[in-house]
């Protein structure tokens, strides 16, 4: 086959540009020919109903999704975390990059003395949100929605006392001010920090020239922490945390899992280290010990709530 342009398939957001060209300079350091194209976002395009039959959720990933199927595009970025655990038909994970850090923080404004006393935290995650309120239980949590730059705006002019944020989003377009605490003690989502691309199954080309970029540690850990999240989840957004790290002196995974009431009152965590041998089900097992340590019971209240 010819040699193609790879047309590289972009959210017009600060953030997803700087991922689209961090992939698009590491295809070119290989001496591929790459294009990055900025899809218009959901409102602009006609959803055909098929596709989406499946139950899939990702509003994020959806427009370029179709703009793949469609053949506008060859491959797109991702944050993983945004992405659904299933993917349509005829998507395919083509590689996960390096992964940057997997911290939250703690965006405040002037000093902590509202950790000690009575605060406002604004986070659009219920993840986030729940684990916050179990930690300062007399706290306000507040909804925020939008991509970074909208974020980082709207604390700014609000009252709130701060918001929570992924250290790596901020990171990567140099937004993370000075005014910020990591929140060691907060799990992260399911595969935070990490960077997927996702390419047509039936796309050899672009498949070959995408496998190279593909980080196998950060691979194997974010596959644990979605197979977590998506045995506890069956399909419904719930205060799910996860993280899997590798030692590599000891050649062990050392996994935390954590399942919160909407909440926050309520906590199920599990913690683990087995041999890099087990990987394959250790997000699944760890999960259903969680179901049947009384997260199957949580996760029906956690469906019937947010469906109300």
């Amino acid at each position: 086959m010819a040699e193609k342009t790879i047309r590289i398939g972009t959210r017009d957001s600060e953030l997803a540009l700087w991922q689209a060209h961090t992939v698009q300079k590491k295809l070119n350091d290989l001496g591929y020919k790459t294009e990055i194209v900025a899809v218009k976002s959901q409102g602009d395009i006609i959803l055909d109903k098929p596709l989406y039959e499946l139950g899939i959720t990702g509003i994020f990933t959806k427009t370029l999704d179709i703009a793949m199927i469609n053949g506008d595009v060859d491959i797109a970025v991702h944050s993983m975390k945004d992405v659904p655990t299933a993917l349509p038909i005829g998507i395919v994970q083509a590689a996960v990059l390096e992964r940057a850090n997997t911290l939250d923080i703690l965006v405040h404004k002037g000093n902590l003395d509202f950790l000690e006393a009575n605060g406002t935290i604004a986070t659009g995650s219920l993840r986030r949100q729940a684990q916050w309120l179990n930690k300062y239980p007399n706290h306000n949590v507040v909804d925020l929605r939008g991509n970074v730059n909208t974020r980082m705006q709207k604390l700014q002019e609000s009252d709130w006392n701060g918001a929570v944020f992924a250290a790596a989003g901020l990171e990567r377009i140099n937004l993370k001010p000075s005014d910020y605490i990591d929140l060691d003690w907060m799990i992260p989502a399911p595969a935070q920090g990490a960077m997927l691309v996702v390419a047509m199954a039936n796309d050899e080309y672009t498949l070959d020239a995408v496998s190279q970029l593909n980080d196998i540690e950060t691979e194997v850990c974010t596959y644990i922490e979605r197979q977590f999240l998506r045995t506890l989840e069956g399909g419904c957004t719930a205060p799910i945390g996860a993280l899997a790290k590798y030692n590599e002196d000891e050649d062990t995974i050392h996994f935390d899992g954590v399942l919160f009431s909407l909440d926050g009152k309520q906590k199920i965590e599990i913690n683990k280290v087995v041999d890099i041998s087990e990987w394959k089900k250790l997000g699944f097992h760890s999960a259903k010990e969680i179901l049947d340590n009384g997260g199957a019971e949580l996760m029906a209240n956690i469906k019937a709530t947010l469906k109300k």
